[in-house]
């Protein structure tokens, strides 16, 4: 561990725990499922406390339209009435633009089954040392550990020589659209770190992600005369199967960065919908499932081999050469992204942790699509550092330990005080 300046002790000293647990389970209490009116509820509630700690607070009514309409919008999967944007950023002595970014995401996913969840899904408790509910490691937990490093900067009475924000944003979980508008609007940074759940390590790459519709057409007929039908079910049995096989073919090869992980670009059927009466062969069926894009890949690209293996499988089916299933793309976008090759930020980072006391993190890569990549694109070197486990999120075990809250939160304040230096 490096000697630790004076100020860098003090602001070690001033992370308080208690005060971030007690913001968490606030959050937790939010139910911001994305395209709720509780996103803009959280959002209001995170834009109160970047006030209070004295940062310069920009919130905005995201153009909804625009984003719709633009053509480096990266989509939506569900209906939104309204979407706000909240930066915060904590001034330098100078100008210019931050010398650090933190971006967190206030919106959650829904709770699916609840009689699965040990209580309410949005009654944080506390419990093994960790704080339990929807959206507490995905990802309140790195956004309260990112707004607890500022507090603890202000705590200690330190002056930045460079600004820091925090960019809260929605929309995260369908796309980005918080995130995209953030960049939109010109907020910038020289690097960003996104305290998404990396559970010990530092994320550098995170593969892609976009969103698939099948519509299967089969031909109907009176369930006691089967044979006379052609069920758009079994049809759909053909082309999982063939999917499956295209799956395990875009794995090869894989960054070692997702070493450990079965799926880097992994092929899901999430939703399947087929027929509308017991007794007749279903003559449609829709499915719609995720699709993983592989590190550098461009989603054009992927899109393209995906469309190709479907017809390819078609052109060979007796049935579907003449009926081939219909394939779209909705919802969300997620390119991949990573942190470029020999960014000074990996290493600054890798020390921060270090120096607030923790173990040196291993460099990982993320199966899932995050905003990393926005930023990214707009060259902004980023990376991923926060609490938790991912393999937690969107289940009804989610959680987050406190102890890793507050570890992040230390090192983040210390890297907020290296990278924007001491007035």
């Amino acid at each position: 561990m490096a000697d630790r300046t004076r100020t860098e002790a003090a602001v070690l000293d001033a992370v308080d725990e208690a005060a971030a647990v007690g913001l968490l389970c606030r959050l937790v209490a939010v139910p911001s499922v994305g395209g709720t009116a509780a996103e803009s509820e959280v959002q209001a509630l995170v834009a109160g406390e970047l006030d209070a700690l004295g940062c310069d607070v920009d919130r905005w009514a995201i153009d909804l339209g625009a984003a719709a309409t633009a053509p480096d919008a990266p989509g939506q999967e569900v209906a939104r009435e309204e979407a706000w944007g909240v930066v915060g950023t904590l001034p330098g002595a100078g100008d210019g633009d931050p010398a650090l970014v933190l971006c967190g995401h206030s919106d959650v996913v829904p709770t699916g089954d609840r009689a699965l969840w040990a209580g309410d899904p949005f009654t944080p408790r506390i419990a093994g040392g960790a704080v339990h509910g929807r959206g507490t490691c995905d990802m309140k937990g790195g956004l309260v550990a990112a707004l607890a490093a500022l507090a603890a900067v202000r705590a200690a009475g330190v002056r930045l020589r460079r600004p820091v924000a925090l960019h809260s944003v929605v929309g995260e979980e369908d796309g980005g659209l918080g995130a995209w508008a953030t960049l939109a609007r010109g907020h910038r940074g020289d690097a960003c770190v996104i305290p998404e759940p990396t559970d010990g390590a530092v994320v550098t790459a995170a593969a892609g992600a976009l969103t698939f519709r099948l519509e299967v057409t089969g031909h109907a007929a009176h369930a006691a005369m089967r044979d006379r039908g052609v069920s758009a079910v079994e049809l759909f049995a053909d082309v999982h199967a063939d999917l499956r096989a295209f799956e395990a073919e875009r794995q090869r090869d894989a960054d070692p960065r997702f070493a450990g992980e079965r799926y880097p670009f992994g092929i899901s059927i999430g939703t399947v919908r087929a027929g509308d009466w017991a007794s007749t062969v279903p003559d449609r069926l829709v499915a719609e499932g995720r699709y993983g894009v592989r590190l550098g890949e461009p989603v054009e690209a992927a899109r393209a081999a995906f469309e190709a293996r479907v017809a390819a499988l078609c052109a060979g089916h007796p049935w579907l050469a003449a009926h081939p299933v219909r394939v779209t793309w909705t919802g969300g976008a997620f390119a991949s992204g990573e942190l470029p090759p020999g960014a000074e930020l990996l290493g600054q980072v890798r020390d921060a942790v270090v120096d607030a006391g923790g173990p040196p993190p291993p460099e990982r890569a993320v199966t899932a699509g995050t905003d990393l990549r926005l930023y990214a694109a707009a060259g902004i070197p980023a990376l991923h550092l926060g609490p938790g486990d991912l393999h937690l999120a969107h289940g009804p075990a989610e959680r987050v330990p406190v102890a890793e809250v507050t570890a992040v939160a230390r090192a983040l304040a210390l890297l907020t005080l290296r990278r924007c230096g001491v007035a």
